[in-house]
């Protein structure tokens, strides 16, 4: 699976948010691009523990079930799979500060990773 551990990917990465218009087409779901990138900068923060939605019962329960049905085999996550109610970007946002934004994240978090912090 591809990750922001490896340098030829997070140069792939930085390209393709480069290529990113306001108008682009979108291919998985709802949001515009300016919301998309949002939406992955957010990914990020959630992911690192610096967003930290509020669970419900429910989640607690089936977490152990669906976790691991879902991060199987290293497999990319499917399109239309439900988001976590905290990553949906809804209001209308500057693709460019949004870009420089997720660069950010994307900087922050390989710095993390390469200093092993």
């Amino acid at each position: 699976m591809k990750n922001l551990f490896d340098a030829a990917r997070v140069e792939e990465l930085k390209q393709r948010i480069a290529r990113l218009r306001p108008d682009s087409q979108r291919l998985w779901g709802k949001m515009n691009a300016p919301q998309a990138v949002a939406h992955c900068s957010r990914g990020l923060e959630l992911a690192l523990g610096d967003l930290r939605p509020p669970r419900v019962l429910l989640g607690r329960i089936m977490s152990p079930i669906i976790k691991p049905k879902v991060f199987e085999n290293d497999e990319p996550l499917r399109r239309n799979t439900l988001t976590v109610k905290g990553l949906v970007i809804q209001d209308e946002r500057d693709l460019a500060k949004e870009r420089a934004r997720l660069h950010g994240e994307v900087a922050r978090r390989t710095r993390t990773a390469s200093s092993g912090h």
